[in-house]
C-alpha cells in the first residue's frame, strides 16, 4: 500500500509497535459476546451509557448541520460500522439511524455472531454486507455511505494506515456525509502502547493531528459522560472531508 503522508517520529513511537497479525490472534481467542468486546465491562453500565451517548451525539450533529440530515433523507440512510465486533454497535445505534449497515470485522467468530445479534434485536432487515476483512484493506464504494462510524477498533491501525483508511472513509461519503470517531484517549500528551491486544491509545491532539493529514475537517468534539471509573477518557469526533 501507497502511504502519502509523512511522519516524522523515531523507530521507539508507540504505533510502530503494532503487529496485525497478534492483533487478529488476540481478538480470535476473545469470546464472541459483549462482555468480550468491550474487555469485561459488558455487565456495567458502559453499554447503556455509550449507546445513550452516540444517539445523542449524532442527533445533536443532524439537527444542527441540516446539510448533513438532508444528504441522508435525499440520497439513502446508508451507514458503515468499522471494526463492528458481533454488531452492537450496529444493533443499538446505527439501527435506529440508518435504513441500512455495512459492517467491517476481520476477526471471523465475531463476524459471524453479527447475523445472529441483530436477528435477535429484530432489526436483520437493517444488514447490508459483511465485509470480513481489516480496516487497513476495506476500500469503501464510492459516495455510497452517508456516515461511517468508527467505535474502538482505530488504536489497532498503525498511524500512516490510519491516515490512509481515513481518506479512502472520505472518498465513500455521500455528498455531505460525515465520518464519526469514538475512541479512547490517552489522560497525557503521549499515545500508549498496549502489548495485550497490539494497539494504541492516542491523545486528543495526536487524533487531530491525524484527522488534518487525513484531510478532515473537526465538525465537533465531545467527551462521553458516565462511564465506569478508571477507564481511558472516550472523546466522540464527528468529521467532514474539508472540500465541502
Amino acid at each position: 500500500m501507497e502511504h502519502t503522508s509523512t511522519f516524522i517520529k523515531n523507530s521507539e513511537a508507540p504505533d510502530n509497535r503494532i503487529s496485525y497479525n497478534d492483533a487478529i490472534d488476540y481478538w480470535t481467542g476473545v469470546p464472541a459476546t459483549v462482555d468480550g468486546v468491550l474487555g469485561g465491562f459488558g455487565n456495567t453500565s458502559l453499554p447503556k451509557t455509550d449507546v445513550k451517548g452516540s444517539l445523542s451525539f449524532f442527533r445533536r450533529i443532524a439537527s444542527r448541520y441540516r446539510d448533513f440530515e438532508e444528504s441522508g433523507r435525499t440520497n439513502s440512510k446508508y451507514g458503515c460500522d468499522i471494526g463492528a465486533g458481533i454488531g452492537r454497535v450496529t444493533r443499538d445505534v446505527l439501527s435506529k439511524l440508518c435504513d441500512k449497515i455495512d459492517l467491517v470485522e476481520p476477526v471471523a467468530p465475531f463476524a459471524d455472531q453479527i447475523p445472529i445479534e441483530l436477528e435477535k434485536a429484530g432489526v436483520s432487515e437493517k444488514l447490508g454486507t459483511i465485509y470480513k476483512k481489516p480496516m487497513q484493506d476495506f476500500v469503501p464504494q464510492g459516495q455510497k455511505y452517508w456516515f461511517i462510524w468508527c467505535q474502538w477498533c482505530l488504536g489497532q491501525l498503525k498511524d500512516s494506515d490510519l491516515v490512509e483508511f481515513l481518506k479512502r472513509c472520505s472518498n465513500g461519503l455521500q455528498s455531505d456525509g460525515m465520518i464519526f470517531v469514538k475512541e479512547n484517549n490517552t489522560s497525557v500528551v503521549e499515545d500508549e502502547f498496549d502489548e495485550t491486544d497490539s494497539s494504541v491509545t492516542r491523545s486528543d491532539s495526536s487524533f487531530r493531528t491525524i484527522f488534518t493529514l487525513a484531510g478532515l475537517d473537526l465538525v465537533e468534539a465531545e467527551v462521553q459522560q458516565g462511564l465506569p471509573a478508571g477507564l481511558y477518557p472516550v472523546r466522540t469526533y464527528a468529521l467532514r472531508p474539508r472540500n465541502l
